[in-house]
């Protein structure tokens, strides 16, 4: 076979492989749309407003089959077409918040994972994007966030400090809400979410070319 048929067909090769990427991709984003629907409060960490869902789940399990850019596409997609669907008030704010604490999730973890792939690996990664989403999420939600959301309501912000203490005594400023009640939230998200990854990863890793 010449070298001219063998470059053609490496060429028609990483082509499909491309579009392959890209199909998955999409597929995984629409499916983390979806789970964004699906989620529900937990009042005995945080308030209602603060809302459970899954849909880290599809961004982890491509990170982890085809690398933190596909990831990092993945998420991006996720908060595109959820800003689509359901728009925002407070300007977008709340998109990039999103995107940037999803990224603290699975970067860590893909990044963990790609340099050799085991399951302590996954673990050590997934555990470590946790507490780096939980870190994220604290301070964009003390610093940005909760004003920004009171200001789009018009709330004064010790309005949600009122809300937390309802939850926890021991919350008595914005910095503590973030710590004692957006933090424990997003920790107990984390958990959930890999233990999730761990069970499923396995089942679909040949449909993403994944090796676990």
């Amino acid at each position: 076979m010449s070298e001219q048929v063998l470059r053609k067909m490496d060429a028609a090769q990483k082509s499909r492989s491309k579009v392959r990427t890209i199909v998955q991709v999409a597929m995984l984003g629409a499916i983390s749309t979806v789970l964004m629907l699906f989620e529900f409060p937990l009042p005995f960490l945080a308030p209602p407003f603060y809302e459970l869902d899954f849909s880290e789940v599809p961004v982890l399990i491509g990170a982890f089959a085809m690398g933190p850019v596909a990831g990092i596409a993945i998420e991006a997609v996720k908060v595109l077409l959820n800003f689509v669907l359901n728009g925002t008030i407070t300007a977008g704010v709340g998109e990039v918040a999103n995107f940037i604490v999803g990224c603290a999730f699975l970067l860590p973890a893909s990044f963990l994972y790609r340099r050799k792939k085991t399951r302590k690996n996954a673990v050590i990664g997934m555990t470590t994007g946790t507490v780096l989403m939980t870190v994220f999420a604290c301070v964009l939600n003390a610093f940005i966030l909760l004003p920004a959301y009171g200001a789009a309501f018009g709330m004064p912000v010790q309005a949600f400090v009122e809300m937390g203490t309802k939850i926890n005594g021991a919350i008595d400023s914005l910095f503590m809400f973030a710590v004692l009640a957006v933090g424990p939230f997003n920790l107990l998200k984390g958990v959930l979410v890999s233990v999730i990854v761990l069970l499923l990863y396995k089942r679909i890793r040949v449909i993403l070319r994944g090796d676990m």
